[in-house]
């Protein structure tokens, strides 16, 4: 899969998206230390060890570089950035029965508006894959031959 470039100027605001969510009881926050084991898990259980190994890099960082959606006391969504590379947003996911709840926007804008507050004018979204879905909310664009990336050569079990 390519990966994408965001303009971090354009961003479209994160509040609103915040309190909506809030709003139909998810909270997006930054993660925190001792909660490690427990998103850890369960993006290994949702998604795979790969995205887990790169959550977990995220938790070593000062802040923390890893956002995570709560409803009602329980994980459905998590976002990361700057994990296996410098300015690269990814990886992300959402529980498949919380999805189209707006959970994956406000994951996405949370790391986005961070990665913004760090200095960067543009962000990479790493072999991105819904590219019409980073299109619409963030007005993502494809960058040609990205395809493996940072990724080529990479161990498999």
């Amino acid at each position: 899969m390519s990966d994408m470039l965001v303009k971090l100027y354009q961003l479209p605001e994160l509040e609103p998206v915040i309190k909506q969510l809030a709003d139909n009881g998810i909270e997006i926050r930054r993660a925190i230390a001792p909660e490690k084991h427990v998103v850890v898990d369960w993006v290994r259980q949702h998604f795979n060890e790969g995205w887990a190994s790169e959550c977990e890099v995220a938790f070593a960082n000062q802040p923390v570089s890893c956002y995570i959606a709560v409803k009602q006391g329980a994980l459905i969504g998590f976002g990361c950035y700057e994990a296996t590379c410098k300015n690269f947003f990814g990886p992300t996911g959402v529980s498949v029965n919380e999805r189209k709840l707006g959970a994956g926007k406000g994951l996405l804008l949370a790391c986005l508006h961070a990665m913004r507050a760090l200095g960067y004018g543009y962000a990479v979204i790493g072999s991105a894959g819904p590219k019409e879905y980073y299109s619409r909310i963030v007005g993502a664009t494809v960058i040609e031959d990205s395809t493996p990336g940072i990724y080529k050569g990479m161990l498999k079990l």
